[in-house]
């Protein structure tokens, strides 16, 4: 059974990335657009462009979570978005109480940690870091093939 589930652990990294990407550009993207009920507190409205640091972490949001999305640049994507998720907890929500149940940051919290994680574990399938990596490496074998395994 270990054997099978290690086998699809690239498929299912994929999938988080993919579903974690989508979730946090739509955050983005309903704060700079008014989409989707818009951002949080305007009722249907969006962020006023440039203030400090709504606008700034909805242009990460949208940047970040779509390049997470697609597999493009995913490492470093994923730890920018961390970083402003690691910002946005411990600046903004950690002011009210020190627990995210308490002081409502729970999703600020997993964001951080989800985008940690692809930050050391890559992309996974269907992204397209695979692609650009494949065709940088020529030959027709992939990065990985081409890299000895260290013990």
């Amino acid at each position: 059974m270990s054997a099978r589930l290690n086998s699809a652990q690239p498929y299912a990294l994929g999938l988080f990335r993919i579903v974690v990407g989508l979730l946090f550009a739509v955050h983005g993207a309903a704060s700079l657009f008014g989409v989707l009920g818009g951002a949080m507190g305007t009722q249907g409205g969006t962020i006023p462009a440039g203030t400090w640091p709504g606008w700034y972490a909805a242009v990460i949001q949208l940047v970040a979570g779509g390049l997470v999305l697609l597999g493009l640049g995913t490492r470093g994507a994923a730890l920018v978005a961390s970083g402003s998720m690691a910002y946005a907890y411990f600046d903004v929500h950690q002011q009210v109480a020190l627990w995210p149940i308490q002081n409502g940051g729970e999703l600020s919290v997993l964001f951080c940690w989800a985008f940690l994680l692809l930050v050391f574990t890559g992309s996974g399938a269907f992204g397209l870091d695979r692609l650009v990596a494949r065709r940088t490496t020529g030959g027709g074998r992939s990065a990985t093939e081409q890299t000895p395994i260290a013990a």
